[in-house]
């Protein structure tokens, strides 16, 4: 009974389904979230009759054949890569990127983490950090002495000391982008990794052709649409379900055939 396992592998695919749906739901407030989709590929066919086969000595053709699917497998789990609405934080040292680009963090194994999630802060040394204490790259350091920080549009950092009259710039940001973004490997704690499939960083200063520009005191929200998100949770529950109705109905066709044969 092929389809007990064909029905198996519809659950197990829906399960996964609801999985990254749940992680999209769990994550509806986390700054620079970006949501993902779970995608599906049919299985191998059994070709019971195939098409094309000459079906007589007068040369015709089986126009459609008999194909057997084996049921669905997990093809990919595509992060998309849409912008969340920048929410104003009143912070000035938070940051959100509007348009193409991620911040650079330098991670304790001295390599290169990327992160759309701005939320920074200052460290005891005055260099400017993510939540975790990781310092973004190139690193920024205010004075200790500093009264207002100002970050440009195009990541330039200018500070306000205490007594003097007009800004000094302490620093220049940098942002980078990639060819597929969707291809960055989440390592968690808002961070993504450059692998083979997202190609190498360019980097340059916000504004230049193909970089989003910087916004001062705002950070990116999550980009999870919950209607969506619900949406999408309740129709991987009722495939679920179905496919739970195929085990069920194949299992009493069993039962049938096996009374037969007794």
């Amino acid at each position: 009974m092929r389809a007990l396992r064909t029905a198996a592998s519809g659950m197990a695919a829906q399960q996964l389904n609801v999985e990254v749906i749940s992680n999209n739901i769990a994550n509806m407030n986390t700054v620079g979230f970006k949501r993902q989709r779970a995608e599906f590929q049919d299985l191998l066919y059994q070709n019971v009759e195939r098409m094309g086969a000459q079906s007589s000595s007068q040369g015709t053709v089986v126009p459609t054949g008999i194909q057997i699917g084996a049921g669905v497998k997990a093809g990919s789990v595509y992060r998309i890569t849409e912008q969340g609405t920048p929410t104003q934080t009143g912070n000035r040292l938070d940051l959100a990127v509007d348009g193409k680009g991620y911040f650079q963090i330098t991670l304790p194994s001295g390599e290169l983490g990327y992160t759309r999630a701005g939320n920074f802060s200052v460290n005891g040394e005055g260099t400017l950090v993510t939540e975790d204490g990781y310092a973004i790259e190139p690193a920024i350091t205010i004075p200790q002495d500093a009264v207002d920080v100002s970050i440009s549009k195009s990541g330039q950092v200018q500070v306000i000391t205490d007594g003097a009259t007009e800004p000094a710039v302490v620093g220049q940001l940098e942002i980078a982008t990639f060819f597929n973004e969707a291809g960055l490997e989440a390592i968690g704690d808002n961070l993504l990794l450059e692998t083979a499939a997202s190609g190498p960083a360019s980097v340059a200063a916000p504004g230049e052709p193909g970089f989003g520009q910087l916004l001062q005191g705002y950070t990116e929200a999550s980009n999870v649409d919950a209607v969506a998100e619900i949406s999408a949770l309740i129709i991987a529950q009722r495939a679920y379900e179905m496919n739970s109705k195929v085990i069920s109905t194949a299992d009493e066709m069993l039962s049938v055939s096996a009374q037969v044969k007794g």
